[in-house]
């Protein structure tokens, strides 16, 4: 089974041929913003923790390296704590076109911009001579998250990216689901699929360092979104043993590390995988895609209106009066299941579908819309360290 893709100096394969602005801190990023107005193919992002923010520096070279992205351009004020140049270096190991553009060595922020908007015209020159090939889905790396959760979540949409995620795992190709607080109450159903003792000990861990997160006074981890309680969802367990359903039924291959000193990327073993990081939609998908995922699959029951800078998103919902309102923001009606139309693995087949269509350059509808979201997010580190988590340790 194949997709089209942009086949990369490391071997890897990109769905998209994003030429990447990536602002070091935001102080630069109207700056960055600049570089790339008007220029179809390229897109500017930031993180909004500081100069001094080193915990962000994996996620943002993550980014960078992700298979969808041709090459990248760092803006840096000049003054930052997490200089451009190491990152620079990192984005290179990779194979991948990477430049800087400092604006206090500059002299202007006018001149800077003149600068970056030549760089990334060249970039995205180069880009465009890229053609398309066929590769083996073995290739593909699929990302799974749920947000705007409702009752039909648990029953329609997740367990067809269920189905979706097995049908991909059996093709030869990685899956990879986060946001361990989604899964209290359900750790031990996903233990109970690990491929051997050490990653059951991984996936218990992995949702007991997310309890500990929030012992902290003044913390719950007892809780519902407002959208969760309108849609009908009652406590974190239903919650829970509704959004692992789009983990499918495989065994799980591994767990991956989004701590304060290194986001993990994805094995090129085919497989199920768990990450660490956070629930908060945009910020899980930015780790996914610092992980190497290309397309991210986003269930919802309620709706959502967004997309992602480094990878797309197949958005599906399973709540019919969703559909009837949102329909030109989903990408996959679920709610026939929900109406008794058509079953869990028929919508499931059709998720697979989409995901390849996408693969193969097939438009989402958050990119008909021009939508490029992007958020990073940090782990405290006195936290880590005070909570005796793994990544404090290092």
């Amino acid at each position: 089974m194949e997709f089209q893709g942009y086949e990369r100096p490391n071997g890897l394969v990109g769905i998209r041929n994003t030429v990447l602005v990536i602002a070091v801190c935001d102080c630069g990023e109207p700056a960055a913003q600049q570089m790339v107005k008007g220029i179809e193919g390229a897109v500017a992002v930031t993180q909004y923790h500081g100069c001094i923010a080193l915990e962000v520096v994996p996620t943002l070279v993550g980014a960078a390296v992700n298979p969808n992205i041709y090459g990248t351009l760092l803006v840096a004020m000049g003054c930052e704590g997490q200089r451009a140049e190491p990152m620079a270096e990192q984005i290179a190991a990779a194979g991948k076109p990477v430049e800087v553009v400092d604006i206090q060595a500059t002299g202007s922020t006018r001149g800077a911009i003149e600068k970056g908007r030549e760089i990334v015209q060249r970039m995205v020159s180069e880009a465009a001579k890229q053609q398309r090939k066929p590769f083996d889905i073995s290739k593909l790396a699929v990302a799974v998250k749920c947000g705007g959760s409702d009752t039909t979540s648990g029953i329609a949409a997740n367990p067809a990216i269920g189905v979706m995620s097995d049908m991909m795992v059996d093709a030869g190709a990685r899956v990879v689901m986060i946001e361990p607080i989604e899964a209290i109450g359900a750790e031990e159903e996903l233990a109970a699929r690990a491929i051997n003792d050490k990653v059951r000990e991984d996936v218990l861990r992995w949702v007991g360092d997310e309890e500990k997160r929030w012992t902290v006074p003044g913390a719950a981890v007892d809780f519902m979104c407002g959208g969760n309680v309108k849609g009908g969802l009652t406590t974190l367990e239903e919650k829970s043993l509704g959004a692992v359903h789009k983990s499918g039924h495989r065994p799980i291959s591994g767990v991956l590390q989004a701590t304060t000193t290194r986001v993990d990327r994805l094995p090129d073993k085919g497989g199920f995988y768990l990450m660490g990081g956070i629930h908060i939609e945009l910020q899980a998908m930015t780790y996914q895609a610092a992980a190497g995922a290309q397309v991210i699959v986003f269930a919802t029951g309620r709706g959502g209106s967004f997309g992602h800078a480094i990878s797309p998103i197949v958005k599906v919902t399973g709540h019919p009066e969703t559909w009837a309102r949102m329909g030109d923001d989903m990408d996959v009606n679920a709610s026939t299941i929900m109406e008794g139309t058509e079953s869990i693995e028929s919508v499931g087949k059709r998720i697979f579908d989409e995901v390849l269509a996408v693969a193969s350059g097939k438009v989402t509808k958050g990119e008909e819309l021009g939508f490029y979201n992007f958020n990073v997010w940090r782990h405290d580190p006195r936290l880590e360290v005070l909570l005796g988590m793994e990544g404090g340790k290092e």
